[in-house]
């Protein structure tokens, strides 16, 4: 997917969940919408470079949105939360992931379960069974250098995890994709120590034949500039 255009600042403090203030390169301070409510444990350091995109949007009231963290060690992060599901959604279209390569029909934000969920994608084909897909973005980058999720405690997580194992214990094709959208990451775990409730539920999804996939962002950039990103690698 390609990214509107970007401009970047120098990260002052983030805060009130949905803001930032940034200076930019001639001095200015701004703030900027934040579009990620949750921890971002690595991902808002002072002194991080911080890509955004601009809105022509009249009735904004902050008309810029953080897309990228540029950490100080030279790894990007896409902190902007409603490009996991817009990353998948191309990479299914394309059948860049090949174990859900041959749905036809994709069908995202799809009520489902005995919970009132949603799950992300529900994929269909004429020759298979149902498939939901839920997606988790994960940035959290470990000093040992391992991705995890989730990077705080989460019951909407814990939620969806049930409803995968019920679709999967009734036959039908459940998947949880874990979008790693730290450039830093190279391996992945569950995060046990943060939130062991999920970590015992995505076992036993696995136990009853939820599948766990987990692709890795590629940024794509033109003279250091991030030009747009890919769901690429698998890990």
């Amino acid at each position: 997917m390609q990214f509107p255009p970007l401009s970047s600042g120098i990260l002052l403090r983030r805060y009130k969940r949905f803001l930032a203030d940034i200076q930019l390169a001639n001095g200015e301070q701004i703030t900027i919408h934040c579009p990620n409510t949750g921890a971002m444990t690595g991902c808002a350091n002072v002194g991080d470079r911080v890509w955004f995109s601009t809105s022509d949007n009249p009735k904004r009231k902050y008309t810029h949105t953080w897309e990228l963290t540029q950490t100080q060690t030279g790894d990007f992060i896409c902190v902007n939360t409603l490009r996991a599901n817009q990353l998948v959604q191309e990479a299914l279209k394309n059948q860049w992931i090949s174990e859900l390569a041959d749905y036809q029909h994709i069908l995202p934000e799809q009520k489902y379960g005995s919970e009132n969920s949603r799950v992300d994608f529900l994929l269909k084909s004429d020759r298979l069974q149902d498939c939901f897909v839920e997606v988790k973005s994960t940035t959290l980058l470990t000093e040992n250098g391992v991705g995890m999720f989730p990077d705080a405690k989460t019951e909407r997580g814990q939620k969806h995890l049930r409803e995968l194992t019920k679709i999967a214990g009734e036959g039908q094709q459940a998947v949880i994709f874990f979008a790693i959208l730290h450039t830093g990451i190279d391996k992945f775990e569950v995060a046990k120590q943060i939130d062991p409730k999920y970590a015992a539920l995505l076992e036993n999804a696995q136990h009853q034949n939820v599948k766990v996939l987990t692709y890795k962002v590629e940024i794509q950039l033109e003279n250091g500039k991030p030009q747009g990103m890919v769901l690429s690698k698998k890990l």
